[in-house]
């Protein structure tokens, strides 16, 4: 393969071109664009356009986006997260991304866990306020660069959702069900979105190098 331009720097939600006409290589995705699908770049780097093989039956170039090493790991529709719950909201809860599965970011990056994101049944019946609070440290799943360069992310899976909370008296509290959480100090129940047992995050979730 070759690269047919030069190095172009572009940053995350900035539309390379359409599906239609070029393949989404690394540090890029495939969403909506104005009625049909358009490649995105999802982290800030260099935009290169690879020509495919002359015997490929796919003729469309491949664009990817190679980062700067110094920026770390970045966020990427599809990955896993862990984020800390920053501020909630009737409709959203607003979180700090930390880690990208087990490595964690060195720039600054913010989610967004929409309502209707929360979990994949009784969304209208989503409370955002007994599912999150500030604080929560959740496992979240990145579905798409949205608005104002926050990330979407959802915790509507099984495994998904607060991994680790405190209580009202500062005490870390163990889920007892799916919608609850208690703390061993007090007794008291508190309510939460919480990620299946099992899934409780631990130091060995968290590269810190």
């Amino acid at each position: 393969m070759q690269e047919t331009d030069k190095e172009v720097l572009v940053t995350p939600g900035e539309v390379l071109g359409k599906a239609t006409q070029v393949k989404a290589g690394r540090g890029t995705y495939v969403a909506p664009h104005k009625g049909t699908a358009a490649v995105y770049a999802s982290l800030t780097g260099f935009r290169r356009t690879i020509s495919p093989p002359l015997d490929s039956s796919d003729q469309r170039p491949t664009v990817e986006v190679t980062g700067h090493k110094a920026h770390g790991v970045v966020p990427e529709p599809g990955c896993v997260v862990i984020a800390r719950v920053t501020k909630v909201t009737a409709r959203m809860a607003s979180a700090d991304i930390m880690c990208v599965g087990s490595k964690s970011v060195r720039e600054k990056f913010t989610g967004i866990i929409r309502q209707q994101d929360v979990r994949a049944t009784e969304i209208d019946r989503v409370d955002i306020h007994l599912s999150f609070r500030p604080g929560d440290i959740v496992r979240a799943l990145v579905l798409s660069l949205g608005d104002a360069r926050a990330y979407y992310l959802s915790t509507a899976k099984n495994e998904l959702g607060v991994v680790s909370a405190e209580s009202t008296s500062g005490t870390t509290m163990v889920p007892i069900s799916w919608t609850e959480m208690q703390c061993p100090s007090t007794g008291q129940i508190e309510q939460r979105k919480v990620a299946k047992v099992g899934s409780s995050l631990t130091q060995m979730d968290i590269d810190l190098s």
